[in-house]
């Protein structure tokens, strides 16, 4: 294989670069990252497909990730990568390797939060017979919400045994994801939008996301809609896709939802994905930067190149993106695979990473025979629509959660050590021990850390004030006890917005 070079490759297609009207169409600034791991190869490969397609692109390359970590630059972007980015407003990356338990921060959900995209979309299609697939019919939609949930990353340790992660959802970013998978189904003739939550177990936050689905969902009465609890529509959608058509769902559960969408289709090799938001869209792999075949010209460029489709789609580029689609499916079809899907008996010959972008290239301007040829994608544009303001509800103090670090056994021995110093028109109302009841009328059986929460409710004829909650902590801390968290209770318009502390 040839030297990578990335600044060889041309910026503009050739002639094929031609509106409906015969006019040069003007190349788009896009700002290209490499990657780590495979990533080098496998943008390599795509942009020799898009470019010999048509794609009228002007490539800025910039670096991100474990290099640009290692040259100084905070969280893996350096200053020229950002200014690249807030130019273009478009960003197509190779896989970026993001460490486990340490170091860097995720690149990716850095450059999510930080530009405000807040739409992760995945489409995930069986290819059978020609890639073996669990579910021949599967065509599925994955649109996961991007920028809160479990990966706001906002984690403490508060005691010896105990770590915590804030699940953080808000209602305007709960309505943004859930007005564009509808926008999505309707602008691209899909038939049903499917919303999985986990709200019989965490009943305001996915509670929260739920409820806005049900009132977005009224609006658009020509698309069909429903809700599961996502453990069973897990199950489901890895054994019946097809009465699956797309999926929202709040970030960590889309997360999850998209590999086994993409691994029950046929191979998270093939997935595309593109981040979508009011100024900025990103668009890449599903899957890592697999270090281990770095290198190697092994590799499946599909998945990337899938989303360089998905990217030409979004800025205008309809035709080059189905002249690429076309003629990738036609190379699978002709049975020319990569090592990860090739099958003795199916496939017709094992290429490497260049070589499958090379047969997909001979093939532009064909189109399949047996699957579906692509869609008209430049007919699939998705606004991205403002949100209305929010009424503001009333908001009533009711009292505290404390939260201490004790290292006591006995939640009665702990209430009678509080007593003393109980804030005065405050009660203690409970004791839980991770998020389980255990005072008054716990269970002896219920197995207890370090990490204790102690509920004081403002009696009946006392008005609720910050002040006198935060000085009952302080009292707390002033007796020997030690404070780690302290959280407000609040009732909006009469209604509890906190969990009422029974445990599960």
């Amino acid at each position: 294989m040839d030297a990578f070079v990335p600044h060889s490759l041309p910026t503009v297609g050739d002639d094929l670069l031609r509106s409906r009207a015969g006019a040069p169409v003007a190349p788009v600034p896009v700002s290209v990252a490499w990657g780590d791991g495979i990533g080098p190869e496998i943008m390599r490969a795509s942009l020799r497909v898009l470019v010999a397609a048509g794609a009228a692109i002007e490539i800025e390359p910039i670096e991100i990730g474990e290099a640009a970590a290692r040259a100084g630059s905070a969280g893996g972007i350096g200053p020229e990568a950002w200014s690249s980015i807030r130019r273009t407003r478009v960003l197509y990356k190779a896989p970026i390797a993001t460490p486990q338990g340490g170091g860097m921060k995720s690149v990716n959900v850095t450059l999510r939060k930080s530009l405000g995209m807040f739409a992760n979309v995945r489409p995930c299609v069986s290819l059978a017979p020609f890639v073996a697939s669990r579910a021949p019919q599967m065509d599925v939609v994955i649109v996961r919400e991007n920028e809160e949930d479990l990966y706001a990353g906002i984690e403490h340790r508060q005691t010896g045994d105990v770590v915590q992660c804030l699940k953080l959802i808000s209602r305007p970013g709960c309505e943004r994801i859930v007005r564009y998978a509808f926008e999505y189904a309707r602008a691209c003739g899909r038939r049903k939008v499917s919303c999985f939550t986990k709200d019989n177990i965490m009943k305001l936050t996915d509670g929260l996301f739920h409820t806005v689905f049900d009132e977005i969902a009224a609006e658009y009465p020509d698309i069909e809609s429903e809700h599961l609890i996502v453990d069973i529509g897990a199950a489901r959608l890895a054994t019946r896709p097809e009465r699956f058509d797309v999926v929202v769902a709040p970030n960590l559960y889309g997360d999850i939802l998209s590999d086994i969408a993409a691994e029950v289709s046929g191979s998270v090799g093939l997935a595309p994905s593109a981040n979508v938001g009011h100024g900025a869209a990103m668009f890449e792999a599903v899957h890592g930067s697999a270090p281990d075949i770095a290198g190697r010209d092994v590799a499946n460029p599909s998945g990337l190149l899938l989303a360089g489709v998905m990217m030409l789609t979004h800025v205008g580029q309809g035709r080059a993106a189905e002249r690429v689609h076309n003629a990738w499916l036609r190379t699978i079809e002709d049975g020319i695979h990569t090592a990860d899907v090739y099958r003795e008996g199916t496939s017709a010959r094992r290429v490497g990473t260049q070589d499958f972008a090379a047969e997909v290239i001979e093939r532009l301007g064909q189109r399949p025979r047996s699957l579906a040829p692509a869609p008209a994608v430049s007919a699939c544009k998705v606004p991205v629509k403002e949100l209305t303001a929010s009424d503001v509800a009333s908001k009533t103090l009711r009292g505290i959660d404390v939260f201490l670090h004790w290292t006591g056994k006995s939640p009665d021995t702990l209430a009678r050590s509080l007593a003393p110093h109980g804030p005065a028109g405050m009660r203690l109302d409970m004791i839980s021990n991770r998020g389980v009841k255990v005072w008054p009328d716990g269970h002896a059986e219920t197995a207890c850390t370090d990490h204790w929460r102690c509920r004081y409710l403002f009696e009946p004829h006392i008005a609720g004030n910050g002040v006198v909650a935060l000085q009952a902590a302080a009292r707390l801390a002033q007796a020997g006890f030690d404070v780690v968290k302290l959280e407000n209770l609040y009732d909006f318009d009469g209604r509890p917005g906190y969990s009422l502390g029974q445990g599960q």
